[in-house]
């Protein structure tokens, strides 16, 4: 009988699916001299010449520009017109695992160190108790899973011979609904995109005073709503507020917001939290990232204008917070990493990392499609756009003594380039309002209207070698709520 353990995983991890030497530099365990030397060797070759022979080959038909390809696995939460019931799944090309009936079934008897008393992670309506369980069995279980779609699969008789299995548990994508990935206790947004901060620092107190004196010091973040964070698909109403109707009033009206704007983010959840008073150490901090998910922080630009003195935006955030359903494991990035934005100011010991590629590069892109069906793109830019790490988000949040719990989740702030169409909102991009965003068919913004559709996308590696991406996280703004 052939077994999957967590050893193996992590010496197949190193070799074969996260090619290159960056998993090498950030692995926290001790290594096999035979793991060592197989990291070696990939160093010695650029990973572009290798990774064509590292490439998964699985015999799920899985189109080659699919976001969910082998190299990925994904986890999420479904339910289906059959079965109601949310339950976690994996996405994979066109189809998606319903993990749920895949553990009631046996499938993963082989991955010998997943503990038989834990598979009720999978029968639960979100992932949380799943994320609970640490990365060392988030990434057994990822690959497992790989080796169980993989063409010349160890384990023929779980899936690839298993045609009632396969009508039971594979289901294509289309036919799924899915939910909320986490149940998230707490929110908290940072403000780690330095050319945005700089930007909008810029129009609102002109660029001698754009950055405040702790920006390049700390990572700058509120706590936000958990409650209105939304999974993609899900329509959000136009928030009503307090404005000022121009810069020369001197008293607020009362109206739906008119300056609707979207911010592109990243999300990250957490996996297993700390405990009150015990900060988590920067170079420790990986251990505790569950997975990443694409963000659009809504954002009513005049309500914010108008309440963020003296503590912050309020209103002007709470209204929702669209997110991806579909959360790509630490791990699957794990070979898509680098540096972020350089800071000339050194970081105090907390923030110190010792890994140089500790920001991920990720592409982004966001679309506008109008309620007349005209589809732009707007904004095209690498994540490499920040100034902070989340390892070193993670550290400051926690640097107080504050304990962060499994599913809470953490956005990166909005992520912009300096160049026309990289900025990740219309704030910047119409320079506060002050000229156009074109689109297709003639259509113009400078602001979100009722009945827009905004779409990102984000994904790594290329098709060649297997993307690692996250689908779609889109939201539609619908007219603001009658009032009296």
């Amino acid at each position: 009988m052939v077994h999957h353990d967590i050893n193996t995983t992590l010496q197949r991890d190193i070799m074969i699916s996260n090619r290159g030497s960056f998993i090498c530099r950030g692995f926290k365990r001790p290594v096999l001299p035979l793991r060592i030397f197989r990291c070696q060797i990939v160093v010695s070759f650029s990973t572009s010449s290798l990774s064509k022979s590292f490439k998964m080959a699985s015999w799920l038909t899985i189109p080659s520009k699919s976001h969910f390809s082998l190299a990925n696995i994904p986890f999420g939460i479904i339910s289906t017109s059959a079965e109601p019931t949310h339950r976690p799944a994996i996405a994979i090309g066109q189809h998606v695992l319903d993990l749920s009936v895949f553990a009631q079934n046996n499938g993963f008897s082989k991955l010998a160190d997943f503990p038989s008393d834990q598979l009720k992670v999978f029968s639960q309506t979100t992932l949380n108790d799943f994320a609970g369980l640490g990365r060392p069995v988030h990434r057994a279980t990822r690959a497992y899973l790989q080796d169980v779609f993989r063409q010349e699969t160890p384990y023929p008789e779980i899936l690839k011979n298993n045609e009632s299995l396969q009508k039971q548990a594979l289901i294509p994508i289309e036919d799924v609904q899915s939910h909320l990935p986490l149940s998230i206790g707490d929110y908290t947004d940072f403000f780690a995109g330095r050319n945005h901060a700089h930007t909008v620092g810029t129009l609102f107190r002109g660029a001698a005073n754009a950055l405040q004196p702790n920006y390049n010091h700390l990572p700058v973040a509120y706590h936000g709503r958990a409650s209105s964070v939304v999974v993609s698909g899900t329509p959000l109403h136009r928030p009503w507020g307090q404005v000022l109707p121009n810069p020369q009033a001197k008293e607020p009206v009362f109206q739906p917001c008119a300056r609707l704007d979207i911010e592109l983010e990243l999300g990250m959840f957490i996996s297993m939290g700390n405990k009150l008073g015990a900060p988590v150490d920067v170079n420790n901090a990986e251990e505790h990232i569950f997975g990443y998910v694409l963000m659009n922080d809504w954002s009513a630009r005049d309500i914010q204008q108008w309440e963020y003195v003296p503590l912050g935006p309020f209103n002007a955030k709470n209204f929702g917070t669209t997110i991806s359903p579909w959360v790509v494991l630490a791990d699957a990035l794990e070979g898509f990493r680098g540096r972020g934005l350089e800071n000339e100011v050194p970081p105090k010991k907390y923030l110190d990392e010792k890994r140089e590629d500790s920001i991920l590069d990720i592409n982004l892109e966001v679309s506008i499609t109008t309620a007349k069906g005209n589809r732009t793109k707007i904004t095209q830019v690498s994540s490499q756009n920040l100034l902070w790490s989340w390892p070193q988000m993670i550290a400051h949040h926690s640097v107080s003594g504050c304990n962060l719990r499994t599913g809470d989740l953490l956005g990166s702030g909005t992520i912009s380039g300096l160049e026309p169409g990289t900025q990740g909102s219309l704030l910047e991009q119409t320079m506060g309002g002050k000229q156009f965003v074109k689109l297709e068919g003639g259509e113009e913004r400078k602001f979100i209207q009722d009945g827009d559709s905004i779409t990102i996308t984000g994904w790594s590696g290329t098709a060649e070698d297997g993307l690692v991406g996250f689908g779609e996280c889109e939201g539609t703004i619908i007219a603001a709520v009658p009032r009296d």
